[in-house]
Formats: C-alpha cells, structure tokens, sequence
C-alpha cells in the first residue's frame, strides 16, 4: 500500500514485549523504567489479528522487536504465527544476542529470516558501560551462534556513541573480514533518553568512511548504505537518520507491545488498535498508513516529539 506521499509502505516493526535484560544508556532511564502490567501487553491473539490486518493492507516484512524479544514469553510461537500469516514473506527478530543461544534453531525453524543483533562495543569495559549489566562474552556467544544456525543474514547494530565507542569503529569493521557478517553503523537520534544530550555524543556515521577510506560502496539494503571491506566476507552498513535522513524512501510502521501504531517514529501521533477488530482494524491501519508523515524533524536541530523511550516503542 502506498502512502500520501507516493511511498510504497510494506514493513512493519513489531514489539512484543518493554522488558530487557540489558538496560543500554541509549535506551532506558538508569533508574529503569515502569514496566507494563501484564494485561497492557498484547497477548498472542491481538498480535495475530493486527499482524493479519497489517498483511491484508500491504505489510509484507515483520521485524519483531522489544525490549528483548527473547525474553517475550512463547516468543517462538508468535515468531511460527507471524512467519505463517498470509501475505508476510520476511520475519526478522531484532535482539542484543544474549539468549540466541537459548533459541536460534527454534527461531530458524520457526520461520524467522534474518537477525539483528545489538553489539556497540567489542571491549568488556565499554560493553558493560553501555548496556549497564552486560557481559560482553554473552552477546559474542550469540553472534557466533546465529552464524552457526544459518540464519540468511545476520547483521550488528553498532549505535555510534561520541567518547564511548567511537575509537572502535575499526576494531568492528574487522568484524566483516573474519565472518559473513553486516556491521551496521547508526547515528545515534535525540530521542528519549538520548535527547538532551551534549552534541559531542552525537557523531555523523561518515566518519565510518573517512577512517576506513578502503570501504568500497556496493549498493543499498533497506535504510543503510552498504559498503565492502577488500576481501572482506561480509559488509558494512551506515544508517544515516539525521546526517542524511532517508524519510523520502520510508517503507515502514511500528506497532508497541501495548498496541499503540506509530507510522513515524518521531511523531507525537499514536493509534491505539486494542479493542478494533475485523473490518474496523483494517481501516484504521490503513488510514495510519496514508496519513504517514512526509519527514520528522531531527535534521533541523530539534529533538523527537516521541513520548516515549526505545524500549517502550521498539528498536
């Protein structure tokens, strides 16, 4: 389905749970945030009507997100029910890799595609640092067992942090010479958490090129820019939001663990689709889709008119 603006909209970002079991400066408050109650979280029935609503108007790609997806109990049955939808071709799981090894040949089997995998930093300090309570050798032992099950692409996420893990960048990129790995960089956006933070911790992700100006530029995959490593089996990804906001090709929504459709991430706008069913969804979904903003404003200097953290809307 198109939107207003022309744009082709088929990929929806679903959370299914606001729980973690990291708590990333980038992503929550260091006091932690107010969890929702049980009854407020989308049970797996709301989860297959909206996801059937969503197909049924042209969303053909999930990614499932959290919080922590994995720690969504049942996860494996939403991810089989997700995978098994008439109309959705793709499903994706977003994680910071800590229970992969828990479940990777579940998720495979249960038809999920792809996994993006959370990794800011390969030193145990900083790791630490940044998600508060992680250990670094737990998420690396969830990158190796995803490249072990098969997956048909495993992707990093690399938030770029200024003076935490910028002096990393290529210590990462090696990354894509030893394994068939994408290492995604991606700006870090004012929102949340991140809002009010010194300018010094937001760094442009073409810094990336002018450290490793070897990179050799191969295409597109989605919002990033993909480069290649020479003899590199892997590649690069850099995910400009704010330095080169790619809203202009903006192909998705998000629908929250409580229910809540946001067609841009950084609109104040919520939909609540708890209590629509049928015909009613459906339309609600697509009048969302339509009315889908033509850009956010980061680019200008101003911060996200979400109210919300990550967690709490899905990475």
């Amino acid at each position: 389905m198109k939107d207003n603006y022309g744009r082709d909209i088929y990929y929806l970002r679903l959370s299914v749970t606001d729980k973690c079991n990291l708590r990333c400066i980038y992503c929550m408050p260091e006091t932690g945030v107010k969890k929702l109650k049980h009854e407020d979280v989308l049970s797996v029935e709301e989860i297959a009507e909206i996801v059937q609503a969503t197909a049924a108007c042209g969303i053909t790609k999930v990614r499932v997100t959290g919080g922590e997806p994995l720690v969504r109990r049942g996860i494996i049955d939403i991810c089989k029910m997700i995978s098994e939808t008439e109309g959705i071709r793709e499903v994706c799981l977003t994680t910071n890799g800590i229970l992969v090894p828990q479940f990777a040949s579940e998720l495979k089997a249960a038809g999920v595609n792809r996994l993006n995998i959370g990794l800011d930093s390969l030193n145990h300090v900083t790791y630490n640092e940044i998600t508060r309570e992680g250990i670094l050798d737990d998420a690396l032992a969830g990158v190796h067992a995803a490249l072990e099950t098969g997956f048909d692409a495993v992707k990093i996420n690399a938030v770029l942090i200024g003076g935490k893990n910028d002096k990393e960048i290529l210590d990462l990129l090696e990354l894509t010479r030893k394994y068939k790995v994408d290492v995604r960089f991606i700006e870090i956006m004012p929102i949340g958490e991140c809002a009010n933070w010194a300018a010094d911790r937001f760094i442009g992700a073409q810094c990336v090129l002018q450290l490793a100006p070897e990179l050799c530029e191969v295409g597109t995959d989605g919002v990033a820019k993909k480069y290649m490593l020479p003899g590199g089996l892997g590649s690069v990804g850099i995910i400009s939001p704010i330095s080169s906001h790619f809203c202009p090709t903006c192909n998705r929504i998000r629908i929250t663990s409580d229910g809540i459709l946001k067609s841009c991430l950084h609109s104040a706008e919520e939909i609540n689709l708890r209590g629509q069913h049928g015909a009613e969804l459906e339309n609600t979904v697509r009048w969302a889709i339509f009315e889908k903003p033509r850009k956010h404003e980061l680019d200008n200097g101003k911060i996200s008119s979400a109210a919300r953290n990550m967690n709490a809307i899905g990475g």
